[in-house]
């Protein structure tokens, strides 16, 4: 489905990406782990359009979006849900759920996929008239969840999804992903929690200095004697 060939991109005269390549296969959930600063963040804002590339090639779906800007990534079925949620905070829930379906022209689709997702997250229904930034942490992220399926997208871009959330949150938040990928719609997962990661993911990539170090399903990665070290506490 997602097929990215080494790039390489960066911020100003810091070089991010050193030529990344991966794949995310179709109804999959594949984890990208590593520690801050070592390229997760930048690989997603690489393939939503954010980041212009400075050589290598993506597609998706077989289709060249090396050179998209976000609306095109996003029409293509590709939705972003990044870090800090970033809700739009002076704007109601429902108006934010509406955001996320900005380039849809089937109002009828789109009530009934905001009704879906007010059932999918009842805290939201009940504050639906009430403006995002006055949420808790864990109601923005529900919204901001809720707000990438209203592009109905065929691949979802979570960027650590369980960030400054209260541990019950967090468990709700893994398993509504996970519900995501079960539903059929494909799972790209930046996530700090990278046991959590590695344990619901089908495929895990391991990022270091904007490289791609090891690669393999999620319980080969925990078993690793380097990624037990280093990011599983030993």
């Amino acid at each position: 489905m997602l097929e990215i060939r080494d790039i390489v991109c960066g911020y100003g005269g810091v070089t991010a990406l050193r030529g990344i390549s991966l794949q995310v296969k179709a109804g999959q959930l594949v984890a990208l782990i590593g520690a801050n600063g070592a390229g997760k963040s930048t690989t997603l804002r690489a393939i939503s359009g954010l980041v212009p590339l400075r050589s290598g090639q993506m597609f998706f779906d077989g289709k060249d979006i090396t050179a998209a800007r976000p609306p095109r990534v996003l029409a293509s079925g590709i939705a972003h849900c990044p870090e800090g949620r970033r809700v739009f905070p002076h704007m109601t829930v429902e108006e934010n759920l509406e955001m996320g379906a900005y380039l849809r022209s089937d109002p009828r689709g789109i009530a009934a996929d905001r009704d879906r997702i007010f059932t999918e997250f009842p805290r939201l229904a009940e504050r639906r008239w009430q403006a995002a930034g006055t949420l808790s942490g864990g109601e923005q992220q529900m919204l901001a969840i809720g707000r990438a399926l209203m592009s109905r997208p065929r691949l979802i871009m979570f960027d650590e999804p369980s960030l400054g959330l209260a541990p019950n949150i967090v468990e709700r938040t893994f398993a509504i992903i996970c519900g995501i990928r079960d539903a059929g719609t494909t799972v790209l997962l930046v996530e700090q929690n990278a046991f959590a990661a590695l344990e619901m993911c089908d495929q895990a990539y391991l990022i270091e200095s904007g490289r791609i170090v090891l690669s393999g399903v999620g319980a080969e990665l925990i078993a690793n004697e380097h990624v037990r070290k280093a990011y599983l506490g030993g």
